[in-house]
This record gives structure tokens, sequence and C-alpha cells, in this order.
């Protein structure tokens, strides 16, 4: 894997994690290694959308399970 995927990979493991100084460090590396805004947005959005994704069916698989508890 080459320096800009590993990078791109940092950013969206990053979001998906929630850790904001991991996010902070890997936009900065992007930004001096010339990873495009435009390719950093894309990474961001689509981590985003994945979180928002596991984070909904980590709901519903929660609250599934705690009704069965009662």
């Amino acid at each position: 894997m080459d320096e800009k995927m590993k990078e791109l990979v940092g950013i969206d493991a990053s979001v998906a994690g929630h850790c904001r100084p991991c996010f902070l460090y890997h936009l900065k590396k992007a930004k001096e290694i010339g990873i495009p805004k435009e390719v950093t947005n894309e990474a961001i959005e689509l981590a985003l959308s994945i979180s928002r994704s596991g984070d909904e069916h980590m709901y519903g698989f929660a609250k599934n399970i705690l009704e069965r508890l009662k």
C-alpha cells in the first residue's frame, strides 16, 4: 500500500473510530503528501456514511436485545 492510500485509510479509521487526534494527524499528513482536498473530503464522507450505518445497526441490535431481556 502506498503512502497516500495509508493516509486515506488512516483518515477513514479515525472517523469510524471517533478519534479526533488521529483524524487531525492523518488529515495533516494527507495535506503534506499532496492528497487533494476533494479526495480527502470523499474519504471523510465515505467514513461518515459507514460509521452512521454501523451506529444505526448497533442501536437496533442493542434495542432488540434489551426488549428480549424484559
